[in-house]
């Protein structure tokens, strides 16, 4: 988030969201053909595949770019990591994760934790007396939902990615996810300027391209090569099997170093009202992490039979 942010001044979202996934896919692809990993994808993971990238690279990289643009990085960062709550909700009903009162309970101070990150004080202190309409509030004017409805989106994928990768290899999904992904963005990108007539279609194509720095292009190429193919080859390879609910949960340490990045690079302080609501968010992952041990209690591990390695539980 901190190295999209500055970006967004000589760019329009969509073009952002373009360069940060077709060079990703690219790259993974090369990186999982280079590893022996088999690119080829099964003809009955192909509509999953399609609808995965879809949702989580065009959808997602898309509302992530719009609401980056009008929110903090160290804030976008923490709507966007509050997907675990919504995977977990997911995993529940579509795998049948056991989420226990000590989950549920989590589930519901994360939400309350993303109240606090994404609505106005003021929606919040009269919401029930006035409602939003009396407070002149427009609810789409800040990048708050969009991070929110981004997170939705990447949630969706997070479950998509599991059915996509039934037959085929996670990596080679993940690689190709972002850059069919990432194409309808580049058309989005590109149509506009191209409906235009004579030199007017030149100028528009010209101001496509962004007018960025040596040293802000570099800052696009940690966004796409470390923080898309690298970080997505690897949370789907994870996500592809075991808990979806524990291993998303993860994800909310990534907040902390998000706020820290905001707040030494960009200067950004979050006010006290958001600072409860990642405090609120980081409970509940712990909650939803540990729900197992917190509510059966600390128990012995599997014992191996003679002759056979131990399996470590899943948590």
């Amino acid at each position: 988030m901190a190295a999209m942010k500055p970006l967004l001044a000589g760019c329009d979202p969509l073009v952002l969201a373009s360069f940060r996934l077709v060079p990703a896919g690219l790259v993974l692809l090369l990186a999982a053909r280079l590893l022996g990993r088999p690119l080829r994808i099964d003809p009955q993971d192909w509509p999953w595949l399609l609808l995965f990238a879809a949702v989580d690279g065009s959808l997602f990289q898309g509302l992530l770019a719009r609401g980056l643009g009008q929110t903090g990085a160290g804030l976008g960062s923490v709507l966007i990591d509050s997907q675990p709550l919504l995977v977990a909700l997911l995993a529940r009903g579509l795998f049948g994760e056991a989420i226990n009162p000590v989950g549920w309970l989590g589930l519901l101070i994360g939400l309350a934790g993303i109240a606090c990150l994404g609505l106005p004080p003021e929606l919040l202190r009269h919401w029930w007396l006035e409602g939003p309409a009396t407070l002149g509030v427009r609810p789409w004017s800040h990048g708050e939902p969009w991070m929110l409805a981004a997170a939705a989106a990447m949630a969706v994928g997070t479950v998509l990615c599991r059915f996509a990768s039934r037959r085929s290899d996670p990596v080679a999904i993940t690689g190709w996810h972002l850059l069919l992904g990432g194409l309808p963005l580049v058309l989005a990108v590109l149509v506009p300027p191209m409906l235009e007539v004579g030199g007017q279609r030149a100028l528009a194509l010209a101001a496509v391209w962004p007018q960025w720095s040596w040293g802000e292009w570099g800052l696009m190429a940690y966004a796409s090569l470390l923080g898309s193919a690298l970080a997505y080859g690897l949370f789907f390879w994870f996500a592809s099997s075991g808990d979806l609910t524990g291993f998303t949960a993860l994800t909310f340490l990534t907040p902390v170093f998000a706020l820290l990045c905001g707040g030494v690079l960009l200067g950004e302080r979050l006010r006290p009202l958001q600072w409860l609501g990642v405090l609120l968010a980081l409970a509940s992952v712990l909650l939803v992490n540990r729900r197992g041990v917190l509510w059966h209690g600390p128990g012995p591990g599997p014992v191996p039979e003679p002759g056979q390695a131990g399996t470590p539980e899943s948590g």
